[in-house]
């Protein structure tokens, strides 16, 4: 008796250690990925030798693994080869559904190079569906994915199926282009597979559009890629195009022979295909599993025979059990394939908004950048047109030409503020402007904005009204640029639609909590007011009242929806209530924190305030580094009438010599020019002379550059085109900086 609890000990022991071994592998990340590898890997290989179901069954153990373990990379990965697979052997439905899937978990995780797959495998069962439009929708994020990830072969393989897409869809000439980038690259990294494929692409096309002898020797380079490699698929695809070239130049013997080895090729790969297609194989396996079953139920009706009646009576009802259940089961898979069907849907609709994504954000990327290539060019001309206006106004001119000048000057502004307006939107949806708080008081602040003003409204009769609330403290922590910024629009809008009239300005405190204060901002006036109908997109970009307007009054209908863009920055908001012919109110509320700081410590002096005479002149010295004849030439004549000396040159590598072997007291950066830029330029100065005051003079936008322009060492930036007082305060203000130092050359 204790000698069969020894065993029983034993098994039990047994049986734990062998839980125990598995507990161990189930929780071993590493050990886990290895076997999902194997699997897919025994998939591929199966996939190569056409065993469709072997692979699917491999595929979808390593998928039960990867999702008890939740590893999300291969989750993605496993889906797409589902999908993949499932284009083979046409369940193009189910493919979609794969592939939804696999683009899900993929975004999710940021895997670039798999979800670039996904798009490209979408992209060919799209093909597959003659939805050709979709197809090239879903090629373009997928190339967008593999340039992100410098995946030439894969880019190559995209670029070659998009091709054969517009082939499909006749329009050639594309096609031949498309695929002659593919070829440019499979070339250039001797990706053979490809370049075969695409050579063979490449002669149909040529065969199109009438050029035989150039498509017969395309066709020849590719199947000698093939044979030598054995892609036997894209050699039979070879064998059938010679054998049309050859018919249409009318031999027909070589047409022949090819045609032939096409048929014997093709029987070969159909034979293979068909013997191991994966509804034979899927019928193979349930049929030597039917066998199976029916030869244990064989044995266990033989078995019953010499049991007793309650035995036949259990089978009976055994039976009889199993018939419901077969009943039942037949109701699910039917219910289940109609669930299946709608789920084919949603995810095919949910396929084409993830790729129509995909698509407007790369459109909205191609805008921003766009817009500030634009900008950038359109503000270089602008320093030439606004600095010879200004030099022209102050060099005495014929009374006749002070009109025309004045026009010029105003002409220029314009335009340069149009183009500030266009940047500031641009930045406002990309999402990149910063707030910038800083300690100011408000009332000033207001009344320094009338002030500058008033001009404007005293030439349209318009008297201005300030009201602020006398229980409102003034000095307050906020962002006091983009408050200036929306004021200025606000009432520059009431004054341009108010003829002799007023204007009222209102701040008062509608909420109080600590040092938080909500202010409510109101901008009144009588003027001619604004429809129902046109107030309801009035804070959208470019959008004004009527094109009468337009022409009346000017503007660009940019003013508003910078308002509203800078407001929400603020965490504000911005309501409108106006009547026709009797005038418009516009108030917003933003919150702002009390500050204690007096008036008068909130701001430090920007610009030299002293006196010029304090400040030796004839001994200092400027380098200009301009490559734009036309502002070098304004540059140095406003630099002269400072009574400033200068030297110029035109690119990065001769000024960083010139500073070597002179000494200067200050230096005007230009940041874009040929050879090495200003900032480059600027970095190896700053890596033998870190004190050398240097000024980026640009025409970028200033804030989405400043890191580099921190980085690279410049003292401060001039943008273009500057206003010729700032321009002259930042090089006084930094000369005053260097008194007392040595200048001389």
């Amino acid at each position: 008796m204790s000698q069969i609890k020894n065993y029983i000990y034993i098994l039990v022991l047994l049986f734990s250690l062998s839980a125990l071994s598995q507990k161990t592998i189930d929780n071993d990340p590493e050990l886990t990925q290895n076997n999902i590898n194997y699997r897919i890997a025994e998939a591929q290989a199966e996939l190569d030798n056409f065993n469709y179901f072997k692979a699917k069954k491999n595929l979808d153990e390593a998928l039960e693994l990867a999702q008890q373990a939740d590893l999300k990379k291969s989750i993605g990965l496993i889906y797409g080869l589902k999908g993949r697979l499932q284009l083979i052997i046409e369940e193009e439905d189910q493919a979609i559904n794969s592939l939804t899937s696999a683009i899900e978990v993929q975004r999710n995780i940021n895997d670039n190079k798999n979800l670039g797959t996904s798009y490209k495998t979408f992209g060919d069962v799209y093909s597959a569906k003659k939805d050709y439009y979709s197809a090239l929708d879903s090629y373009t994020a997928a190339k967008s994915k593999f340039e992100e990830e410098g995946l030439n072969e894969y880019l190559a393989e995209t670029l070659l199926q998009e091709g054969k897409v517009y082939e499909a869809l006749k329009n050639y000439k594309k096609a031949r282009d498309v695929i002659e980038q593919s070829l440019a690259i499979a070339k250039n990294y001797d990706f053979k597979k490809t370049l075969s494929d695409a050579l063979i692409n490449q002669a149909k096309i040529y065969e199109k559009i009438g050029n035989n002898d150039r498509a017969l020797e395309i066709a020849h380079e590719s199947v000698q890629i093939a044979k030598t490699n054995e892609f036997t698929s894209i050699l039979n695809e070879g064998y059938f195009v010679l054998s049309n070239l050859y018919k249409n130049k009318d031999n027909h013997k070589a047409s022949r022979d090819y045609l032939q080895a096409y048929v014997k090729l093709s029987d070969s790969i159909r034979s293979m295909t068909r013997i191991n297609s994966p509804r034979n194989q899927e019928a193979q396996y349930l049929l030597s599993e039917e066998i199976e079953k029916n030869k244990q139920a064989l044995e266990k009706l033989e078995k019953a025979e010499d049991t007793n009646n309650l035995q036949t009576l259990t089978s009976i009802l055994s039976v009889a059990l199993i018939t419901i259940l077969s009943l039942l089961t037949l109701s699910l898979y039917k219910n289940n394939n109609i669930r299946l069907k709608t789920n084919n849907m949603l995810h095919k609709k949910n396929a084409e908004l993830i790729v129509a994504k995909e698509k407007a954000e790369l459109a909205s990327k191609t805008k921003a950048n766009f817009l500030s290539t634009v900008t950038h060019e359109l503000r270089t001309p602008l320093y030439a047109v606004t600095g010879l206006s200004n030099m022209l106004l102050d060099e005495n001119p014929k009374p006749e030409q002070v009109q025309h000048l004045k026009s010029l000057k105003f002409s220029g502004d314009y335009l340069l503020t149009f183009i500030n307006d266009i940047l500031q939107i641009n930045k406002i949806e990309a999402n990149k402007v910063e707030v910038e708080p800083e300690p100011f008081n408000l009332k000033k602040k207001i009344n320094n904005i009338i002030l500058a003003l008033n001009n404007s409204a005293q030439d349209n009769g318009v008297k201005m009204h300030f009201e602020y609330d006398k229980d409102l403290p003034e000095n307050f922590i906020a962002d006091q640029l983009k408050i200036s910024q929306i004021l200025i629009n606000l009432i520059g809008n009431s004054i341009k639609f108010t003829k002799d009239g007023d204007i009222w300005i209102r701040v008062y405190k509608i909420e109080e909590a600590g040092k938080t204060y909500t202010l409510r901002f109101e901008v009144e006036d009588n003027g001619i007011g604004i429809s129902q109908e046109k107030q309801d997109n009035m804070f959208e970009s470019f959008s004004q009242g009527s094109i009468q307007i337009n022409r009346k009054y000017g503007g660009t209908g940019l003013g508003l929806s910078i308002v509203k863009g800078l407001i929400d920055i603020l965490k504000g908001k911005i309501y409108v209530k106006s009547e026709l012919e009797k005038g418009t109110t516009f108030y917003f509320e933003i919150p702002l924190e009390k500050s204690t700081i007096k008036e008068g410590e909130e701001n430090k002096v920007t610009y030299f305030e002293g006196n010029i005479e304090d400040i030796d002149l004839s001994t200092v010295k400027i380098l200009v580094v301009e490559d734009n004849k036309i502002n070098q030439m304004i540059t140095k004549k406003i630099l002269t009438k400072m009574e400033l000396k200068c030297d110029i040159v035109d690119n990065g590598e001769a000024a960083v010599e010139k500073i070597k072997a002179n000494n200067y007291n200050i230096v005007l950066m230009d940041i874009h020019m040929p050879g090495i830029s200003g900032i480059e330029a600027t970095k190896i100065v700053r890596s033998f002379d870190k004190e050398l005051t240097i000024f980026a003079l640009t025409a970028v936008t200033i804030e989405d550059k400043m890191h580099e322009f921190e980085e690279a060492g410049f003292t401060d930036i001039i943008p273009k085109p500057f206003k010729q007082e700032e321009f002259e305060k930042k090089l006084y203000n930094a000369l005053a900086g260097k008194k007392g130092t040595s200048t001389s050359a």
